[in-house]
């Protein structure tokens, strides 16, 4: 893993999803074999593969001070294109800083996580409605999860993390993206932790090799997905789950 301490220009970026979307680091050590944000390589110049490399915006937090004054409020989704809680969150703090500021001056803010070190910060984001939580998990199954995301916490160690959000107050999602086998599972154990799911098929073919490796191709399929969602929403509708497909 290389990493690099490095100084940017900007940090509070206009986004297609929210608002605005603040990134503390540039690449992640999640590494997950699916990962759309793969793609930043080809405008931030590395090498390394993906997962290998993180540069850490060490000046993300002083810049952010100074930025969100020249912009107007609005939805803050941390991050877009890396995890935000990733370990080297637990010595930088670029993350807890950034929100910080944002809570300082009440900006909505939507962070987006597979990693439970964002109960580090449960105490700062508790008892403001402007913040939610969405918690990726993808599957049910860990040994699935060991194959696809090997560098991520365990299903149970998310499910436990969104519990806990989930119950001190804070709004909880749970996004089921990219959609993998053993994912039907996922609704029982979510129950009463989570306030909304969304779902969503595997829109990039980054890890079909994994696939292939491990004799999965079937769940690449458009077959797969479908039947999926059935079984998904049925389960969904069962349990009064609000819940969004995005396919």
């Amino acid at each position: 893993m290389i990493v690099r301490e490095v100084y940017v220009k900007n940090i509070l970026s206009e986004s297609k999803v929210f608002n605005y979307t603040v990134n503390p680091y540039i690449g992640c050590e999640h590494g997950c074999t699916y990962c759309y944000a793969r793609f930043i390589r080809r405008f931030t110049g590395h090498r390394e593969k993906w997962g290998e490399f993180v540069d850490v915006k060490i000046n993300a937090v002083s810049l952010l001070q100074h930025e969100i004054n020249r912009k107007k409020i609005g939805r803050v989704w941390i991050s877009g294109v890396c995890d935000p809680y990733q370990p080297l969150e637990e010595k930088y703090k670029i993350t807890r800083g950034c929100l910080e500021i944002l809570l300082e001056r009440k900006w909505p803010i939507t962070i987006q996580t597979k990693s439970t070190l964002i109960l580090r910060d449960v105490e700062l984001l508790q008892n403001h409605e402007n913040v939610e939580v969405i918690l990726t998990i993808t599957t049910a199954n860990d040994g699935i999860r060991r194959i696809f995301e090997p560098k991520t916490p365990s299903i149970k160690e998310r499910i436990k993390a969104l519990d806990k959000l989930n119950s001190v107050g804070i709004k909880t999602y749970v996004m089921i993206a990219p959609l993998l086998p053993g994912a039907e599972g996922l609704i029982e154990e979510v129950k009463g932790k989570t306030n909304y799911i969304i779902i969503d098929k595997m829109n990039y073919h980054y890890a079909d090799w994994v696939y292939r490796k491990y004799g999965l191709e079937y769940a690449m399929s458009w077959e797969f997905f479908k039947e999926m969602k059935i079984k998904i929403v049925s389960s969904l509708k069962k349990q009064g789950i609000p819940y969004e497909v995005l396919f």
